[in-house]
């Protein structure tokens, strides 16, 4: 007999969903939801800038060299130090005066994982870590899958519901955990948007793209339109809301 997986556990800090809609045995499913959290179990080990003995922790610190880390460590700070040069130095990990690339590694993380499914046969699935998600393939009976994007104010409702496959989907905001993302050229909270969504190929550059648009302010609305092969959404402090012409958006469904 053939079964779908979904699966939530509670790493890095969230709870985080696989669904994996495989045609496949269960114990196959099982073996595969295992690797995904073990290999976000290892990143949160390796990042977390809560964990005082992490090698982000540990490096950001002063007592542990770049070269004693995990190789993992110098794959994200490369990769951070392109972004920032992407983004015109608006997504930069050392804006709060610590070392935290948290606004890149969860996208990473679960982008990495997604590939890794992929390598093990798994054609059909969707990884959401708070919010940040890629999809592969699409759900029994369907071509695609749904994905909302929460309203910023209202926690039940959504603004935006995508159809998307082999796309990652990232939100940057305030409404849960405040004025966490700073203008790294003054120092201040950012505060003029109050959500920030990319849709792309890769989560990881979504993720520091959403947080780099949230950085720039309303400036940042312009600035994702720029972005080749990326659509966007955006929703300002004041109410106001944009879209891309290209943002997947699913249509009504039939009544």
């Amino acid at each position: 007999m053939t079964h779908s997986l979904v699966r939530v556990e509670h790493v890095m800090g969230m709870a985080i969903s696989l669904d994996l809609d495989d045609d496949r045995p269960v114990h196959e499913l099982e073996r595969l939801a295992d690797g995904v959290f073990d290999w976000l179990r290892l990143v949160d080990g390796v990042f977390s800038t809560y964990k005082p003995d992490s090698d982000v922790s540990r490096l950001g610190g002063g007592a542990l060299r770049r070269e004693d880390c995990s190789p993992l460590v110098g794959e994200v700070l490369d990769r951070c130090a392109e972004l920032w040069t992407e983004t015109d130095g608006y997504f930069d990990i050392n804006a709060g005066g610590r070392l935290d690339p948290s606004g890149y590694v969860k996208g990473w993380a679960v982008q990495r994982a997604c590939d890794q499914l992929l390598e093990a046969g798994s054609a059909n699935h969707c990884l959401n870590a708070g919010g940040d998600i890629f999809v592969r393939g699409a759900p029994k009976g369907r071509d695609t899958w749904r994905v909302g994007i929460r309203h910023p104010w209202e926690a039940m409702s959504v603004a935006w519901v995508l159809e998307v496959t082999d796309t990652a989907v990232a939100t940057s905001g305030t409404y849960e955990r405040g004025l966490h993302v700073l203008d790294p050229f003054t120092g201040t909270p950012a505060k003029d948007l109050r959500s920030v969504t990319v849709v792309g190929p890769d989560l990881g550059t979504a993720d520091a793209y959403a947080t780099a648009a949230l950085a720039m302010g309303h400036a940042g609305i312009a600035w994702l339109a720029t972005l080749p092969n990326h659509e966007s959404a955006v929703v300002t402090e004041s109410g106001e809301a944009f879209r891309s012409d290209g943002l997947p958006v699913a249509l009504p469904q039939p009544s």
